[in-house]
């Protein structure tokens, strides 16, 4: 993991970094203070809350998060089935919680969505629901909606059911924790199984066509001391593993809908042949080609590895290729295109219903589906509103999340204003004329320089991205010059040193 931070006696800039952050909430105008009535609602359904009668609390489900999330959606146990394998997945059961048409459900609709402002979590629902009553939290008796996987050998799913029951965690565990048990041995039945489901899943991935970005994730992480510093790492293998479960019950969410006619789907067209061609061209030029006649888009991309700058630049131009994300909504007839074409297979977002919205209608509409009953009317009624809502939610989390990193980046390259860095290209650009349709460059951190041509780069040490003015080959590496920082307006600018 690679991190930096502001140097802890530039007092300064850490208050303009604190008001700058601040400013976003107002900026972007984030839901603030959750409201009294929607609070009363929470508590109340908290309060009245009746467990369901099916009992699974003898079952050793355990949790695997981010060491300090305390909103978990999802629990997981696993067991041998014969040759094959017995998944149960447990996933928190909000809707118990949240009564149609009610203060708490017209709040959350409000929102869309949890958003992880680096000053702290702007929640979907209330704590009482997030954190405490609707968590799977450790030795908790909670209600969830449990999908029964049976699986074959190659990890294929056999069948499948959801239901709501009465479920217990034994564990809560962190992604480096459970890692370190599988690399030390020691791992627990649970994990061991977790490993080969999970590799026989990517596998089927690949058979699949389906694609993953192994992209080094940037957080921002708030210090003891009330600085910020911005860490990057790739992700574990255990986090790919328990993503295939994750992703193996959208993709069984999908399908009960779609043969029930009702629903909502998370739905992605495939890449046109231009941006193919164009991607093709880069993976040449950089220096590792993609023969999609020998290897498919998804396994070229599971290929890459993040730590070489040109495979680096090349995960990051594979990123325009995953465009066009949508949510479909449909009832009493099948979408035309219902495939999400990064995961290969029709797919549906039900694992995260404390965290996204519209979780909570896709597992009703399951559970009904799967045990023959009638889907809520409140849920079908929801339907033609929720890709509004989810697009106008996603659209603002993902504004959010870039002003907060832009804004820490200029905060953590204040000091150094006419220092040079050793560069990689990221994405890079020749001059053109200025024709008028190139608005502000649409680039991050500032708006290029004229017609002069510019691209973007990534430096080490601070971990950071930015715009830099100049002529620019991706893939390459280059010597670059800071030539201004500005916290409160976050933008950053590089130029190319001759």
């Amino acid at each position: 993991m690679s991190h930096h931070r502001l140097a802890p006696n530039v007092h300064e800039h850490n208050n303009a970094l604190e008001a700058a952050l601040s400013a976003l909430r107002t900026e972007l105008e984030l839901p603030g203070t959750y409201p009294d009535d929607a609070v009363a609602d929470a508590k109340a359904a908290v309060e009245s809350l009746e467990l369901p009668g099916y009992d699974l609390t003898a079952v050793e489900f355990i949790t695997i998060d981010p060491a300090s999330s305390t909103d978990l959606d999802q629990a997981l146990f696993i067991e041998p089935d014969g040759d094959g394998y017995h998944v149960l997945y447990a996933i928190a059961d909000v809707p118990a919680f949240v009564t149609p048409g009610g203060p708490l459900d017209a709040e959350t609709r409000r929102r869309g969505q949890t958003f992880y402002a680096p000053d702290g979590r702007i929640p979907l629902h209330p704590e009482v629901i997030s954190e405490q009553a609707g968590s799977l939290l450790p030795d908790q008796v909670c209600s969830a909606f449990v999908w029964d996987f049976r699986l074959d050998s190659a990890a294929e799913v056999t069948s499948v059911a959801v239901r709501r029951a009465r479920m217990r965690s034994r564990a809560k565990l962190s992604y480096k924790g459970a890692q370190a048990e599988l690399d030390a041995g020691t791992a627990r039945p649970v994990l061991r199984l977790l490993k080969e489901v999970g590799l026989k899943r990517v596998e089927l991935e690949r058979a699949r066509g389906g694609a993953s970005l192994n992209m080094p994730e940037q957080e921002i992480v708030q210090l003891p001391d009330g600085g910020y510093r911005i860490a990057a790492a790739p992700q574990l293998p255990v986090e790919d593993w328990n993503a295939q479960i994750s992703l193996m019950t959208g993709m069984a969410a999908a399908r009960l809908m779609l043969a029930g006619k009702v629903g909502i789907l998370r739905t992605m067209p495939s890449p046109d042949e231009r941006s193919l061609n164009h991607f093709r061209l880069q993976t040449e030029a950089l220096g590792k080609p993609w023969d999609d006649g020998a290897v498919s888009y998804g396994e070229y991309l599971r290929s890459l590895d993040p730590t070489d700058p040109r495979q680096l630049a090349i995960l990051h131009s594979a990123g325009t290729l995953f465009r066009g994300a949508a949510y479909t909504a449909f009832d009493s007839s099948v979408p035309e295109d219902a495939v999400q074409s990064a995961i290969g297979a029709a797919y549906a977002h039900t694992t995260a219903p404390l965290r996204r919205l519209v979780d909570r209608f896709v597992l009703v509409i399951c559970e009904a589906l799967s045990n023959g009953g009638q889907v809520p009317a409140w849920a079908r009624e929801a339907l033609p509103s929720l890709p509004e809502i989810m697009a106008g939610s996603d659209q603002l989390a993902s504004r959010m999340e870039r002003m907060a990193l832009d804004t820490v980046e200029a905060a953590l390259l204040v000091n150094h204003v006419g220092q040079e860095f050793e560069a990689i290209v990221i994405s890079g650009s020749r001059p053109q004329k200025d024709n008028g349709k190139n608005g502000n460059g649409n680039g991050k951190n500032g708006n290029g320089n004229g017609n002069g041509g510019s691209g973007i780069i990534q430096i080490a040490d601070p971990a950071v991205t930015a715009r830099c003015a100049g002529e620019l080959e991706s893939g390459t590496k280059v010597l670059v010059r800071l030539v201004s920082s500005d916290i409160a307006t976050r933008e950053v600018h590089f130029e190319l040193v001759q």
